[in-house]
């Protein structure tokens, strides 16, 4: 099964805070904007969003279809090809994205300590 780029959404309490913070340590921003409340910061292959006033908690997510630079891939498991085995398996989905549809959506599971993942298809 392939996940897609790999990312750490954070949800931070001060953008402007979270953003020199990573800046200090070596991460560029990448993607998204202070207006839109939320970052996108890269360091080569990895990659950590800065979210504010967005969700609680943080999420570990995957955007299948993109790598790390959010280039299209021209191989990717769809998101519904990916629920579809998660289900197999018996994965509880805390949310699951319509079967019989095609492009953008999401699915969300828990993992057994607490953690939200993410599986985020944008093409």
């Amino acid at each position: 099964m392939k996940l897609g780029a790999f990312s750490v959404s954070l949800s931070v309490k001060d953008l402007t805070v979270s953003r020199t913070f990573y800046e200090n340590i070596g991460f560029v921003h990448f993607a998204g904007s202070m207006e839109m409340k939320y970052l996108i910061m890269k360091n080569g292959n990895a990659l950590v969003g800065l979210f504010q006033d967005m969700f609680e908690g943080n999420i570990l997510t995957f955007n299948p279809g993109w790598d790390e630079n959010a280039a299209l891939q021209e191989s990717f498991d769809d998101v519904r090809s990916i629920q579809k085995h998660l289900i197999e398996k018996a994965v509880k989905l805390d949310s699951q994205v319509e079967e019989g549809t095609s492009g953008p959506g999401s699915i969300t599971m828990t993992d057994p300590d607490g953690n939200v993942i993410l599986i985020d298809q944008h093409v």
